[in-house]
């Protein structure tokens, strides 16, 4: 709080909580382009491409790891691949709503090179959104189509195959073998684009 004479001023509610940076936001809206949201939890993602207007933001088009689901997604929500495909069907949904560029909006997080906020990132490039980033901070390719799981999958199934059922049992129980992620993941990625 600061004080001014005898008067404490209050700062907004959510600067208070750390939900909001209002000097970011500023700087997010002076570009006067559309902001594509990226936001995580544990077990989900969710990706916004939001317009700003005087009377409040207008989301123009928005997706959710859960919604994978419905187009036979298998794995977890909260995991690289579905980061990425939540991004990819978001970006074609901006598409489908006129939307080509936009800047991206991740709010208070740090930025960790590869995370999950850049997978959906790239999702989003994928569909053909045009956004301004680096190369460098994206994961790589057998990063987001689930190979790196596969590789560990194979080699732990060998070394203990106790411990690989119960690393891979939510897999399992959904009958997906961990080593054909990379299929599902392109399967997945083909129904979207349908």
């Amino acid at each position: 709080m600061k004080k001014q004479g005898r008067t404490y001023i209050v700062p907004h509610r959510r600067r208070r909580e750390a939900k909001t940076d209002y000097r970011q936001r500023l700087e997010l809206l002076k570009s006067g382009k559309n902001r594509l949201v990226i936001r995580r939890s544990v077990s989900n993602m969710t990706c916004q491409v939001v317009q700003y207007g005087k009377a409040g933001d207008k989301t123009l088009a928005t997706a959710d790891s859960r919604q994978l689901k419905k187009f036979g997604w298998k794995a977890n929500t909260g995991n690289l691949p579905s980061a990425y495909l939540t991004g990819y069907l978001c970006g074609l949904k901006a598409k489908a709503a006129k939307v080509t560029d936009a800047i991206m909006d991740m709010g208070l997080y740090d930025s960790v090179k590869g995370s999950r906020v850049y997978a959906c990132l790239k999702g989003a490039l994928d569909a053909g959104l045009k956004i301004p980033h680096s190369e460098e901070i994206l994961p790589k390719d057998d990063r987001f189509t689930g190979k790196h799981v596969e590789k560990y999958a194979s080699e732990l199934k060998k070394a203990d195959p106790e411990k690989y059922k119960r690393q891979f049992s939510a897999l399992l129980k959904n009958k997906l073998e961990p080593e054909a992620l990379s299929k599902h993941f392109e399967e997945v990625k083909t129904k979207l684009k349908a």
